[in-house]
């Protein structure tokens, strides 16, 4: 039987709440009435499975009730008011449930910021840091608005480095497929038909019979899949394992080409992400923890770590950073500039700015760079598989002419 939550008035004039099993609505209310009570609100639990304490909202939907909420509180709506409307009109059913429960939670006297702590898998530590500062400074509809472009903006780098990576992974699939069609069913009847003529096969055309005869054999392909099971689950051990973890984020930074590029959308993430909590009056020492923490990369935040632990010994922010190797001087001197002026966040989000736009010309010149490569590597293995087939084929014409 469902389950609801309400709030009424005990006969005594006391507000109570608490939870109760009917049908539906009405008949909860009717229970309540004869139990006495006056119900001011009746609505339906909200079910949360083991699943959905891991399930995450789209970040679109996140983005979008930020600067929802932050335009319906400067326009004088009341919090949770604004929690109700928007938790009715949004699709994301990972997003309408916690803001059901957020709206629960301020209704009986929580802060903003602490209802949203209970959903971590909604909303950040970032998100919630920053809300609590809104609350503390009493500008929450300008935090939320700052979140909403820090969203908007992280989302749109993320969109890019997808997109950029399309096409590409379009060329390898279908390079995949051409040779799989190939194996399966057209060099079949030709080595079939090389072995009755009895024709000596040279180097090439013995390399595709031993790979096509081999991927014909189900104990082979069974030991190779299960082979590649294997290590990809000891990779998978490693790479969660803190060394193994360290050392893919450091290859990350260092491999040619894409550690530049990994470099560079490192930066615009701290950098943005220091600004928008800087903007929102969240100290600098737990800014950092913030930042480090959503860093994504283990070398960079053991980086922010140590200059963390160098800020406690009086130290200043560019100081640590410029011992960094992974922060070029250019981003030192302007945040050695920004704390000189005390414009620390509108510097770093200019950093921000600046390296979303070398990201994209990156991506841009990577992509045109990409799609050649791409194209030279599927043409020359359908290639060395044509020439391989049509080499005994000329041997065959050699002996009828």
């Amino acid at each position: 039987m469902p389950v609801f939550i309400y709030k009424a008035r005990d006969p005594k004039g006391k507000i109570v709440d608490g939870e109760i099993s009917a049908k539906n609505i009405e008949e909860a209310r009717r229970k309540l009435i004869s139990q006495r009570l006056i119900p001011s609100f009746i609505k339906p639990k909200p079910t949360t499975s083991k699943l959905a304490m891991f399930a995450r909202p789209s970040e679109q939907a996140l983005t979008i009730f930020s600067r929802q909420l932050a335009t319906m509180i400067s326009a004088g709506l009341s919090l949770i008011r604004c929690l109700d409307i928007l938790a009715e009109q949004t699709e994301d059913r990972v997003l309408k449930r916690a803001l059901l429960e957020v709206k629960q939670d301020v209704e009986s006297g929580k802060a903003f910021s602490a209802a949203l702590a209970k959903h971590k898998n909604v909303f950040s530590d970032m998100y919630i840091n920053m809300v609590r500062a809104g609350e503390i400074g009493g500008m929450l509809d300008e935090v939320l608005e700052r979140l909403a472009t820090f969203m908007e903006k992280d989302f749109q780098l993320k969109k890019k480095i997808k997109s950029a990576m399309t096409y590409p992974m379009v060329i390898l699939v279908l390079a995949i497929v051409i040779v799989i069609f190939l194996v399966t069913y057209v060099l079949p009847t030709f080595i079939d038909m090389f072995k009755e003529m009895d024709v000596k096969l040279p180097w090439m055309t013995r390399v595709i019979v031993a790979f096509v005869e081999a991927v014909k054999n189900p104990y082979f392909v069974g030991m190779m899949i299960a082979i590649l099971l294997l290590l990809g689950g000891l990779f998978f051990l490693w790479s969660s394992t803190e060394v193994g973890r360290r050392i893919l984020d450091k290859i990350k930074l260092i491999l040619p080409i894409f550690g530049q590029l990994n470099k560079k959308v490192a930066i615009s993430r701290f950098a943005r992400t220091l600004g928008t909590l800087l903007a929102s009056g969240v100290p600098l020492m737990s800014a950092l923890e913030i930042v480090a923490d959503v860093s994504g990369n283990a070398v960079i935040k053991e980086a922010i770590e140590e200059v963390r632990s160098r800020l406690r010994e009086g130290e200043n922010l560019s100081g640590p950073l410029s011992e960094m190797d992974i922060f070029p001087p250019m981003v030192v001197q302007m945040i050695a500039v920004g704390e000189e002026t005390g414009n620390l966040d509108s510097m770093l989000t200019k950093i921000a700015d600046f390296y979303d736009t070398e990201v994209d010309y990156m991506l841009s010149s990577l992509t045109s760079m990409l799609e050649p490569i791409m194209i030279i590597v599927m043409g020359g293995i359908v290639g060395f598989i044509v020439i391989a087939v049509f080499m005994p084929l000329y041997q065959l014409i050699g002996k009828f002419t």
